[in-house]
């Protein structure tokens, strides 16, 4: 995984490969020309928890990291320590902030936000950013920090349904060389909440298991793992 400052981690498996498009297609390539250097800018992407946002942007930093200086920053997590962290990000040329709402409504802040917005749009850099909600819904205290996102490529991203979340499990596994039988996607949907991020996380844990005991992804095997 690549080390960020501020002791931010990508996760090593949030990469354009493993995310499934779904209905959310248009966004995905949007970002990855800003990633790849193709189009410049900002982009909000806006949805609930789970529908991708994050897996989004590390997977824009980690392409974007590897011909120039890019960065990931959740600011519901940095939020606490100030909007000093913001401070000597403006010549990183693909800026990746996530959950901006957790912020939204903070004087300090949007004004941090917003010379960082400039910065980066005088230079030619590309910003992409992700919250709950689209600009437009957020309670901003500048009106030109408001102004300035709305005018941003704008996505609304949608949670994938069923058998969405099914093929995106079996995407993950393949790209870390995992099989995922469809009963076994099918059992881990009805035992556990039906959130991207839960159902990643157990395959992270069953990935591990699978690797040290050398099986198969089989749905005894899961069962013998999570001691249900």
């Amino acid at each position: 995984m690549r080390q960020l400052p501020l002791g931010v981690r990508l996760q090593d498996r949030a990469v354009f490969a493993s995310f499934l498009a779904g209905r959310n297609l248009q966004a995905l390539e949007h970002v990855r020309m800003l990633a790849g250097g193709a189009a410049g800018g900002v982009a909000w992407l806006a949805g609930p928890a789970g529908a991708g946002k994050t897996h989004l942007l590390q997977a824009a930093c980690a392409a974007a990291g590897a011909t120039r200086r890019a960065g990931y920053f959740p600011l519901a997590e940095l939020g606490p320590l100030g909007s000093g962290v913001l401070d000597g990000l403006r010549d990183i040329e693909c800026l990746c902030l996530d959950d901006v709402h957790a912020v939204a409504g903070d004087g300090a802040w949007e004004r941090a936000l917003f010379g960082l917005f400039c910065a980066i749009e005088e230079r030619g850099g590309r910003l992409i950013v992700a919250a709950s909600a689209p600009p437009a819904l957020l309670g901003w205290m500048l009106p030109d920090l408001a102004s300035r996102f709305a005018a941003s490529a704008i996505f609304q991203l949608r949670v994938l349904d069923e058998a969405e979340q099914r093929e995106a499990l079996k995407l993950r596994a393949q790209v870390r060389g995992l099989d995922l039988p469809e009963e076994t996607a099918r059992y881990l949907q009805r035992r556990f909440p039906r959130d991207m991020r839960t159902l990643y996380e157990l395959l992270d844990t069953l990935d591990e298991a699978a690797i040290i005991a050398q099986r198969r992804l089989t749905v005894p095997f899961i069962r013998s793992v999570l001691q249900e």
